[in-house]
């Protein structure tokens, strides 16, 4: 049996799970908090880019890559898998999306299949941790800034040509300070014959 068998008979996560505890609360106890979950998962898989707490995102975005790698490993046709989408999506039709169109998409990745970034903070305010919870590939326009192209922008070529003025100014200032002081300071060596 080769690696790449082997590798297709365990689970394994393509996000780092930290061991610390989260203070995740909820007044209806775990049955709540669980439910919250359900229903964090259920929104990504349905809308594909969701904002939300940083701790319940964290958490949330384990249970979504557990979900897409056990379809992806098993199929639709296996009853644990099957039972596992059951649960974790509470709408029903989301359940033929995830194997329908988020499977196809995951199939050959090599990366983990949700990105999370942290969130601005909103300002005034209390400060609470905010994070951007996706799945790669969504429809939606990039959250990073494309930093490839913007030096054809106007103002970045406007900033670049002042800055070369600037440059060119400050150049000949200091061509003119040496050289109005070499021409001060240079003392006039007299030479003896004999």
């Amino acid at each position: 049996m080769n690696q790449a068998e082997v590798t297709k008979l365990m689970s394994q996560l393509r996000i780092a799970v930290r061991p610390n505890k989260r203070n995740l609360k909820n007044p209806n106890g775990p049955e709540g908090r669980l439910m919250k979950l359900r229903k964090t998962v259920t929104a990504l898989v349905k809308h594909e880019r969701i904002e939300l707490f940083y701790q319940r995102a964290d958490e949330a975005r384990g249970y979504a890559e557990l979900l897409i790698s056990d379809a992806i490993r098993h199929g639709d046709r296996h009853k644990a898998t099957m039972e596992l989408a059951d649960f974790w999506l509470l709408e029903k039709q989301l359940v033929h999306k995830l194997f329908k169109v988020i499977v196809p998409r995951f199939e050959n990745s090599h990366l983990s299949y949700t990105r999370m970034y942290k969130a601005p903070r909103d300002y005034p305010g209390i400060y609470y941790d905010k994070a951007v919870l996706e799945l790669r590939g969504n429809p939606y326009p990039s959250l990073l800034p494309d930093f490839s192209q913007n030096r054809n922008y106007i103002h970045n070529i406007l900033l670049d040509e002042a800055r070369k003025d600037y440059r060119r100014e400050k150049l000949a200032e200091m061509a003119n300070k040496l050289a109005s002081e070499s021409t001060t300071e240079t003392p006039k060596v007299e030479t003896k014959t004999n």
